[in-house]
């Protein structure tokens, strides 16, 4: 699934190309709006917030999709070729010589824009606001240690506690706290839980413009993270062998996901070792 920070900079690009234009043509194949129309509206921007869209449009309309695990946004001139096949396209927006597609993109919906907070209030504060302020962290803070027996992992998965975080974000915080995935949240104190939400907001803010994700620095093949997709290489920092589990079985996951891991460099439970204590992750 995609990241945070890949759907701010996919919306960013929409914007860009988009913005300000008025609709000449648009096509919806989606079965609740097979009949909308909004050529002639103005494209007035488009929002972010963790991993939905909002295209909005003259004078208060607004787009609503989430890309889940596969969804695209392409831009590309009316009458050329698609990437895709056309069977996956599930909108068309068209403006003077320009063409956006939506391909696999889900949970669409057009609603008032006054009304967007019905689909993303229950989110936790999104780690890519342009107006993130103390008040966020203390929110994020709160929502992460309100279960101090959830596994680390899983909470920082939950869009409930900070809207943007993925499975790569996810691997490669656990990684610099020094801990598993699989440690309790009570395993942190206040300052480590803080420490969690502004790892995940510097990661995520040094990514957002840019389509190589990288957490280690270094934007070359095979160096940008250090243990994410890292089975045959082994850990950037030590080069040990890592292992890669599941994790997900917490009901309110959609499903489990797998999780690189490095258990020379990171200490804590993981499903063949439950029992760790661990009080110096900073």
């Amino acid at each position: 699934m995609p990241e945070g920070d890949t759907v701010f900079l996919a919306g960013k690009k929409v914007e860009k190309a988009l913005a300000g234009r008025v609709l000449t043509r648009t096509d919806f194949r989606h079965p609740a709006l097979a009949t909308t129309d909004l050529a002639g509206s103005t494209v007035l921007g488009v929002r972010t917030v963790g991993k939905h869209l909002f295209f909005r449009f003259s004078p208060d309309l607004s787009l609503h999709s989430h890309l889940k695990m596969d969804g695209s946004w392409e831009i590309t001139r009316p009458g050329s070729r698609w990437r895709h096949p056309a069977h996956h396209a599930r909108v068309v927006l068209e403006a003077e010589g320009v063409q956006v597609v939506g391909f696999r993109v889900h949970d669409l919906e057009l609603l008032p824009t006054a009304e967007e907070s019905r689909l993303v209030g229950h989110l936790g504060p999104d780690l890519l606001d342009p107006q993130w302020s103390d008040e966020h962290e203390a929110r994020a803070v709160a929502a992460l240690t309100s279960e101090p027996g959830r596994e680390l992992g899983l909470a920082l998965l939950d869009q409930r506690v900070m809207a943007g975080v993925g499975n790569l974000y996810k691997c490669e915080i656990c990684f610099l706290l020094g801990v598993t995935p699989w440690t309790p949240v009570s395993e942190l104190d206040a300052a480590d839980a803080a420490k969690v939400v502004r790892l995940a907001r510097k990661l995520l803010l040094a990514n957002a413009w840019r389509h190589e994700q990288s957490t280690t620095g270094d934007l070359a093949r095979g160096r940008r993270n250090w243990v994410y997709e890292r089975t045959r290489q082994g850990c950037f920092r030590c080069g040990g062998r890592l292992r890669v589990e599941d994790q997900g079985r917490d009901p309110r996951d959609v499903q489990a996901r797998p999780t690189w891991f490095c258990p020379r460099c990171q200490r804590g439970p993981s499903p063949q070792l439950r029992s760790s204590s661990l009080k110096n992750v900073r």
